[in-house]
């Protein structure tokens, strides 16, 4: 009979997962990072249509764009360059200017290095456009759910393809170093 009382190792899931982690950090739960995710999506996707006479979104999803000849076929392909530039530049700013989007900012997910540090200004360009993936339709929720499940396995460290890529994890910020904190602002 297997007994009610379990014997967890000492340390935090970050200590668990990531050697160079420092005491007391804890990895984001997935459902924060995806509801992050989705708001910033959301929230930068409306802006976007709000901003472009309420056109955007309906060229994106518009098909029949791609049999109506070379003008539409520009229009639709310069609607995805726009859709895609906007979430380039929001990704890389808010997280040179924030360490992390705005919507991880609402879940308190901070990005850091493995041992708790904060990013440099140059990893957030080349973090941005690793996280354009997800924007491709329907291939795009593939990397998702692959990427959702690595942050929920311990072989993977809690971490994304992303994550591994770019040597970051995905913390909840409160429970950061507090000289890692105060970068946060």
């Amino acid at each position: 009979m297997a007994s009610p009382v379990q014997v967890n190792p000492a340390g935090t899931l970050a200590q668990q997962a990531l050697a160079s982690a420092p005491e007391g950090m804890l990895i984001a739960p997935v459902w924060r990072r995806a509801s992050a995710f989705v708001l910033d999506v959301l929230a930068l996707s409306l802006l976007m249509h709000l901003l472009t006479g309420q056109r955007l979104l309906l060229t994106l999803a518009d098909t029949s764009y791609l049999t109506g000849g070379p003008r539409f076929l520009a229009s639709w392909a310069f609607s995805w360059a726009l859709f895609m530039t906007g979430f380039w530049l929001y990704w890389k700013y808010t997280g040179r200017a924030y360490h992390r989007s705005l919507g991880q900012r609402a879940f308190r997910i901070a990005l850091v290095h493995d041992d708790g540090t904060l990013l440099d200004d140059h990893h957030w360009g080349p973090r941005a456009w690793s996280k354009l993936r997800y924007l491709v339709p329907v291939l795009g929720w593939f990397f998702a759910v692959r990427d959702l499940l690595r942050a929920r396995s311990p072989s993977a460290e809690h971490r994304t393809a992303i994550d591994r890529a770019h040597h970051t994890v995905a913390a909840v910020d409160w429970s950061l170093p507090s000289e890692t904190r105060i970068g946060l602002g």
